[in-house]
This record gives C-alpha cells, structure tokens and sequence, in this order.
C-alpha cells in the first residue's frame, strides 16, 4: 500500500478514471432485490462481454497470427499477470498439454507472487515492476517468443514491467486490458483493450473482466492450434489421453472421423502409440504407421493435408 500521501493522491486520481473501477447508477439497492432478478441483473451485464470482445476482432485476429508464427519457429506463448488475470493466463496454459498435446513448456503461464497467488492473496506482488522481467529472464525469453500481458486496469506495475522488458528483447507483446488507452497497451505491440464498463459489483474484475479476459485467451491459444493443425474438421486430434474420459474420447474421435468401428479405432490406436491424429490417418488411407507419420512431418501436422498426399 501506497504509504506516500502524493502516491496515494496519484493512485486514486487514476482510478477515478477506470472504467472498471466506476459505479453503476441504475442498479439501485442489490440487497433489497429478490434472488430471481438479482440474477437476472447479473446476467444481464455478463451479456455485455462477448459483444465487447467482437470490438476487439480486429487485434485479436493479429494478435493469433503473430501466436501461430512464433508457434511455427519454435517459440512460446507466455501470460503475465496479477491476480484474477495472473490465474486466467494460467489456467489456458495448463489446459494447453491436455487438449491439444503441446509440450508444457509451449504455453506458459506466470503470475504475481508465483504459485502460491494461483490459490492465495500474495500482498504487494503486483507493485512489483521487476518481477516479471525476472521470472521471464529465467525461463530464457527469446524473440520468437510472445509475451501476453493481462490487467483489468491496464496498470499493473507487474504487467507493465514485463512486458517492457519483453519488447526490449525483441519479443512479440500483447496487451489484454478492460480500459481504454491503458499503460500495457501503450507498452505493448497490440492492445486487446476489451472494455466491458463497470463491474456489477463496483471494482470486482474477476466478474466482467475476468470472463472477458478468459474469452480473449481461449481464442488465443484455440486459434492458434486451429493453424497449426492441432484440430480435423472442428475436433480434437492430438488431445493426450491422459485419464479414462480421454481414452474413450479418442476412440470417439477416429470412429467420428473415419466411420470405423470402436474395435479398429482401439487397434489403430494402438499401432500409432495412442496418437489420434496418426491413428485417422492410417484407418482413412490404409498407409502403414511409419509411412503415415512421414506423411504428417512432411505436412506440419496438418492432418487435412497428410490424407490428400496418402490418397
């Protein structure tokens, strides 16, 4: 906390400025209302975030593009942030190996205060202007990297910090914030300023912002495995079966795909050591699993692309 008089004074001029931080004034007394329109408020200003983010289409689009390049020479998608925002980043990173069977290390995710702000309160962590630039030295940022900051105010010292530093070492930056003409996205090469209003309860960004913010990186990262091949015609093909559920929807995904039955999904499974995405190929063309998985290194993966030279 601010214990200069001037900095305080600074830091509420500031937010009296936020959009995030603002006061609704239609919403009257929220505990006079009934449970029923109580949730019909709420839902009613959750409405408001996807809109907000098809505003946002246009940097979005290049922010994916710019992902998918990194992607292709080798590079990694890195999020940074405080808090809810530090949490979102997180969390679609660590879904990332499971749904689409990247290596961890592919999409990375960091948060103020390390892993114990994943669960708790870590105080002053994102006054912290060099931390992220520490913790993003240390994993071996590189210019084929892409750094992905995320602040509901657009502020965060945190998130500011790193992604300067990211931009100093040649790295691709972008900006995910629910204000206007924020600081990162000044800082950053595209800005995914979303802005979703006051929050319906004053200042709580894990509500509207948080959910726009979970918006904007599922598109992120899904888009960007869209390009690299990581889906067939809308489905999942290199998922890991990492449980029970995941097994049997693999086998779900080559019967989807290839018409076979549950018997030859499960064997060509088992001839392409539990890879999806070679196991449709063998069943769609009949090529052995050595000449099916040449066929998808020399297509990058892409599946739709592999079946039409086999063919």
């Amino acid at each position: 906390m601010p214990n200069d008089p001037s900095r305080l004074a600074d830091l509420l001029d500031v937010l009296s400025t936020l959009a995030t931080e603002a006061s609704s004034t239609d919403r009257g007394d929220l505990d006079l209302l009934d449970t029923i329109e109580l949730v019909d408020r709420m839902n009613a200003e959750d409405h408001r975030v996807p809109e907000a983010v098809a505003e946002r289409r246009a940097e979005i689009a290049a922010a994916v593009d710019g992902i998918t390049a990194r992607f292709r020479e080798g590079g990694r998608l890195i999020y940074i942030g405080a808090g809810t925002a530090g949490r979102v980043g997180v969390l679609d990173a660590s879904e990332c190996p499971p749904t689409f069977g990247t290596d961890p290390s592919m999409v990375v995710g960091l948060i103020a205060g390390g892993e114990t702000a994943i669960r708790s309160a870590v105080e002053n962590a994102e006054d912290d202007a060099e931390a992220a630039g520490l913790s993003l030295s240390e994993i071996g940022l590189t210019e084929w990297d892409t750094v992905v900051g995320i602040s509901a105010s657009g502020r965060t010292p945190y998130v500011v910090g790193g992604l300067e530093f990211a931009r100093g070492v040649g790295a691709l930056t972008v900006a995910i914030a629910s204000n206007a003409a924020s600081d990162i996205g000044a800082v950053a090469d595209i800005a995914i300023e979303v802005v979703t209003g006051p929050e319906f309860i004053s200042g709580s960004t894990r509500l509207k912002s948080g959910t726009a913010q979970k918006l904007v990186v599922n598109m992120l990262t899904t888009l960007s495995m869209i390009k690299l091949g990581k889906t067939h015609r809308g489905v999942m093909v290199d998922l890991l079966a990492t449980n029970e559920k995941l097994h049997a929807r693999s086998i779900r995904t080559v019967t989807e795909l290839t018409g076979s039955t549950v018997d030859e999904a499960a064997a060509a499974l088992a001839s392409a050591d539990g890879s999806v995405k070679l196991a449709i190929l063998m069943l769609s063309t009949g090529a052995s699993a050595d000449r099916s998985a040449q066929a998808l290194r020399d297509a990058d993966g892409i599946l739709r692309v592999a079946i039409a030279d086999l063919s």
